[in-house]
């Protein structure tokens, strides 16, 4: 969770929201990003869907099985879904998103048997530091 934190504090330097997500396989890292929305001005640039882009490309599959996401905030349902498709095996998260938040705060698309893959979910990990981030990405948004 600490990588994905540094990855958040590097997405404010495009303006972006301070999220960041890294993927990890057997304890390595095989891939990470931060927000690229506003930089590659595209919605679908989600930290954890280029992460999992990343990911795919990395390990030459698409099937994520082995694989743990550690992300900053909770999962938008965009992104919850790529990574119920990817077979994700566990999925660890900061911030709570009440507005958003798929894994529970708004809709819970990792509800098991759901699907048909189930994904282990943990959140809360790091929350304070991790909703600081957003908070304080936010308040400098709304004095500008």
């Amino acid at each position: 969770m600490l990588r994905a934190i540094e990855l958040a504090k590097q997405a404010t330097q495009t303006d972006d929201v301070p999220v960041g997500c890294v993927i990890v396989k057997d304890g390595e890292i095989v891939a990470e990003s931060s927000n690229m929305k506003e930089v590659n001005n595209d919605a679908t640039k989600h930290a954890e869907m280029v992460a999992i882009s990343k990911a795919t490309q990395v390990l030459g599959n698409w099937w994520l099985e082995d694989c743990d996401v550690y992300v900053t905030l909770e999962p938008c349902p965009m992104c919850a879904g790529a990574m119920i498709n990817s077979r994700i095996k566990n999925l660890y998260f900061g911030a709570y998103d009440p507005k958003t938040g798929a894994a529970g705060s708004k809709i819970n698309l990792f509800e098991e048997n759901l699907f048909n893959h189930n994904i282990n979910v943990v959140g809360g990990i790091m929350a304070e530091e991790c909703g600081a981030l957003l908070t304080d990405f936010f308040k400098k948004k709304r004095l500008k």
